[in-house]
């Protein structure tokens, strides 16, 4: 009975990463800058790869998509942070919120998945080079970049299906810039015991076994390389390996930290701050590090822009 005369927030205010105007102001042009690089970077990425005939490869394939997912993950969080900023309106519809969630977890889950497949793929062309070829096969491209995006389906669902039977009667202030499961949760006034669950066992697929995977990889990686003769090719893959090491650890030491750890060591600002990590930082640094450090992406990118520059002429 009590439950059937609670009513349901029709709306959340999204507090943001600052309610102070004058620092509103700094984030603004700070993340608008940030988004921009971001789009930009990651867009041309995908240009320039589907642009090239010479990038038609297992790798680049998978960068491709990595930056398509880059973009999508950072257009789905920072531009409404950006809108509500300059509006100074901070609110957000209850299906609107789901639908922010529902794609945040939907790319973020597909960003987990395609880091771990593509240190798989450097770990095939440098540990087993011979086999690389074989190993690597179209069909095995397509499926290995397929599947995510059906686990992602399927497991972003069933956190929006689960969330939908919750009921909010309580305040309806997120400590967030946006909706995202944790803060939603705490909102609640219904159990939330099988919400909290679903989240750290898909928290335990899509982060831990990944990581897992990925340091293996690089342990095999790294042993491949000590063995190369050349005192300048090992000092060109160690550094290679420890830009993407840094990317890795950067977004699944932070993303760990949020859903894994117990709630009694979180605290909303440090919850905010891991987010800026994973939605904005390293989909930003990723052009960087996939396109500055690889000789041929770059060949393709100034290629494009040179199209581009003698089209519009």
């Amino acid at each position: 009975m009590e439950l059937r005369n609670q009513t349901s927030t029709s709306e959340f205010i999204l507090l943001g990463l600052s309610e102070n105007p004058e620092q509103e102001n700094l984030l603004f042009a700070l993340f608008l800058c940030m988004y921009l690089v971001t789009a930009m970077g990651n867009l041309l990425i995908v240009l320039a790869i589907r642009s090239d005939s010479h990038l038609q490869t297992p790798i680049y394939f998978f960068v491709a998509n990595l930056s398509l997912v880059d973009f999508c993950l950072t257009t789905n969080t920072v531009p409404k942070m950006l809108v509500n900023i300059q509006s100074r309106s901070k609110s957000i519809s209850y299906p609107c919120c789901l639908t922010q969630m529902y794609f945040f977890h939907f790319f973020g889950i597909m960003d987990s998945i395609l880091i771990a497949v593509m240190v798989y793929d450097r770990f095939v062309a440098i540990c087993h080079p011979l086999h690389y070829t074989t190993t690597m096969s179209p069909l095995l491209c397509v499926v290995m970049a397929v599947s995510p995006w059906v686990f992602s389906f399927f497991i972003s669902l069933t956190h929006i299906l689960l969330m939908v039977r919750l009921v909010f009667c309580g305040s309806n202030e997120i400590p967030h810039y946006f909706c995202d499961l944790t803060p939603l949760l705490r909102l609640s006034c219904t159990d939330t015991t099988m919400n909290k669950f679903f989240v750290f066992i898909v928290a335990g697929m899509v982060l831990s076994i990944p990581f897992i995977c990925i340091l293996t990889s690089y342990a095999h990686i790294t042993m491949a390389i000590m063995k190369v003769p050349s005192a300048n090719g090992r000092k060109k893959a160690f550094s290679t390996c420890s830009s993407h090491l840094s990317v890795v650890a950067l977004l699944y030491g932070t993303t760990i930290r949020v859903y894994l750890c117990p709630s009694s060591v979180r605290t909303a600002m440090k919850e905010k701050a891991s987010a800026v990590m994973y939605t904005a930082v390293t989909p930003m640094l990723n052009p960087f590090i996939y396109s500055l450090r690889n000789r041929d992406l770059k060949g393709a990118l100034k290629n494009l822009i040179s199209k581009k520059i003698t089209s519009s002429s």
